[in-house]
């Protein structure tokens, strides 16, 4: 294998930039598949959820799955796209273990939405992101690579093939060609995947869980020499499963291409592998050209042909704009525009709605997503939904603290006991013995070892110097390993010291 040389990131973009294209896999949360009734339950045993249709046995026929057309013309629509009043299937023949038809029913040149448009913002910037199309296809079956230690084809000792996914009804959006400041093209990128999620979750079509690879981003990327406007060579990181990876996936592109350019090379088209553990790509194949996929109109299925009325009945049926969400939200919650571009910017908008609506203050769910969450995401290198604690826990961890239960310190501690898997916050709380201590025999007791350990402070506070209390108090709370009510505390030390 071939070792490649990496520019520094920062001095490749003194020579080069960046032009980035991004393609979004989202499957739909329909009950049965694109072309046939086989169900679509995530995470059944393999190879149970298929049929004569989704396997491509001989004489078996599609039948187009009407929610899924539905579920894609609402999507487009958010998408600000043109809605076509006529279309059809295609077939893209490619040969892979993962494909039982050695083709792939999906749309080319008629996709059902075309020419949109969505509006990100990075650091205050708002940039558009030209959508090309969105088209309906089927996904692909799931292939399990055994041996190794990445679980990926490479060095893996054999792979097996489950074709439960095989069928399921996936919408594919397209961009247009994205030119940005270089600088902010890894920003942009995620900024872009982010909002897609965001866009259709609301819409319910879809349960967008990277996690799971119902939503799933292709990162396309090349080089051209500052100044040139000529197109360089692109290669396409394949399912990238997270928004900090979509990120990572731009930026470690970028070195590469700018170190195989620099050397006098060509930079090879191929399809490529993103590594979480390293945040390096690897090389899968070489990418085909559409001529070589020979499309052609699928001859088993009729066209598709929406009415205008039909459209204009699903056009009723979106949600509010994000950008108008965002404004309400923000009215809302009292934030201030700092406040909702961090959050938006850590992508805790969603996670922070669902923490208010569990019971909890816009300022707490803030307070704990965008200060121990955002730091437990940044330490292990994870998106805040990955973290294993849901928006739900989280409220109930806020209310322990507003019955005065538990302190912000001890919550700490139940933060890691439910990521741990040690069962909900409250199982938590009493296994690890974290309740805080608010009976005043035991505080008593603390204050008055404390109060006999330091005599100086004491002094000081019956001279009427209240500001030194904080020693006293914090004497307590190390005795009583943070479990004990600090407020009371206080309340003694004065009582006892007047």
């Amino acid at each position: 294998m071939t070792v490649e040389t990496l520019v520094p990131f920062d001095e490749a973009l003194t020579r080069y930039d960046p032009v980035m294209g991004l393609e979004i896999h989202i499957e739909l949360n329909t009950a049965t598949k694109m072309f046939c009734g086989c169900p679509t339950e995530f995470g059944a045993e393999p190879n149970t959820q298929v049929c004569p249709v989704c396997l491509a046995l001989p004489g078996a026929l599609p039948v187009v799955n009407a929610k899924a057309v539905e579920s894609a013309i609402r999507m487009g629509l958010a998408l600000n796209c043109s809605i076509a009043e006529w279309c059809r299937f295609a077939r893209k023949n490619y040969f892979y273990p993962d494909m039982p038809k050695n083709f792939q029913t999906s749309q080319y040149d008629e996709p059902i939405a075309f020419d949109g448009y969505v509006d990100v913002e990075v650091d205050g910037e708002t940039f558009r992101i030209d959508i090309e199309r969105a088209h309906m296809e089927e996904d692909t079956g799931k292939a399990l690579h055994v041996g190794g230690s990445t679980g990926r084809i490479h060095g893996a000792d054999f792979s097996l093939v489950d074709y439960n996914r095989a069928g399921i009804p996936l919408i594919e959006i397209v961009t247009r060609t994205i030119e940005v400041p270089p600088e902010k093209a890894p920003a942009v990128a995620r900024a872009y995947v982010s909002y897609v999620r965001d866009l259709i979750g609301g819409l319910g079509v879809s349960d967008v869980r990277m996690d799971q690879g119902s939503l799933r981003a292709d990162v396309n990327l090349s080089l051209k020499p500052k100044g040139s406007t000529t197109l360089g060579t692109r290669s396409e990181t394949k399912n990238v499963n997270s928004f900090r990876s979509v990120e990572r996936a731009v930026r470690f592109e970028i070195s590469r291409h700018a170190g195989i350019l620099d050397a006098g090379g060509k930079v090879v088209q191929e399809t490529r592998h993103f590594q979480e553990d390293t945040g390096t790509t690897l090389s899968g194949r070489e990418k085909s050209d559409a001529d070589d996929y020979r499309y052609f109109p699928e001859p088993d299925l009729a066209p598709v042909s929406p009415s205008r009325e039909w459209v204009e009945e699903l056009r009723a049926t979106l949600p509010e704009p994000p950008a108008v969400r965002r404004a309400r939200l923000q009215a809302d919650w009292g934030f201030s525009d700092l406040d909702m571009r961090d959050t938006i910017g850590a992508g805790a908008l969603d996670l922070i709605v669902e923490t208010v609506g569990a019971g909890t203050t816009p300022q707490a769910a803030k307070k704990w997503w965008l200060g121990e969450m955002a730091r437990r995401a940044n330490e292990t290198g994870r998106d805040l939904d990955a973290l294993g604690i849901t928006p739900a826990q989280v409220a109930e961890i806020q209310g322990l603290i507003d019955a005065k239960r538990i302190n912000d310190k001890l919550a700490r501690s139940v933060f890691d006991g439910v990521i741990a898997g040690e069962g909900t916050p409250e199982e938590v709380v009493v296994a690890r013995k974290l309740e805080v201590v608010s009976d005043d025999g035991a505080l008593g007791a603390a204050v008055d070892r404390a109060i006999e350990a330091d005599p100086d402070a004491a002094a000081k506070i019956r001279a009427g110097n209240q500001g030194v209390a904080g020693a006293l108090i914090g004497a307590v709370m190390k005795e009583m390993r943070g479990q004990a009510d600090a407020g009371r505390v206080r309340e003694l030390i004065l009582e006892k010291l007047s």
